[in-house]
């Protein structure tokens, strides 16, 4: 009986999670992989690598970051990734990521699953 009312607070936890790491690869291939490098032999270029990127301290890679992303002082979660993706400017004003952002909820949490398999 206790856990009908709960239900609803559970639902939307399950749907964040969920993606599909399949359709994220061609999210990032399509949309993020012209700048970012993930996988055993990945390095900064155009952009930093992705690898292990939840968790790991915002500008510390083998990459050439801007003053405010070297100082945003946080690390990485997917909730933090998932609002930068949104919008990299309102995240980290000032950084140097060209891109628009993702507005497709089901397309960020594709491609937040198949970046978790690069741990």
């Amino acid at each position: 009986m206790l856990a009908a009312p709960l239900l609803p607070l559970l639902l939307p936890v399950a749907a964040y999670a969920d993606g599909d790491a399949k359709a994220g690869e061609r999210a990032f291939t399509s949309k993020c992989a012209s700048c970012h490098r993930v996988g055993p032999n990945a390095r900064g270029g155009f952009g930093p690598q992705l690898n292990g990127i939840v968790g790991r301290q915002a500008g510390t890679t083998d990459y050439r970051y801007s003053d405010a992303m070297k100082t945003a002082g946080f690390a990485w979660s997917e909730e933090r990734l998932r609002a930068f993706v949104k919008s990299p400017g309102k995240v980290v004003p000032g950084n140097k990521m060209l891109f628009w952002g993702m507005r497709d909820e089901q397309e960020i949490n594709d491609l937040l699953a198949y970046l978790r398999t690069f741990p």
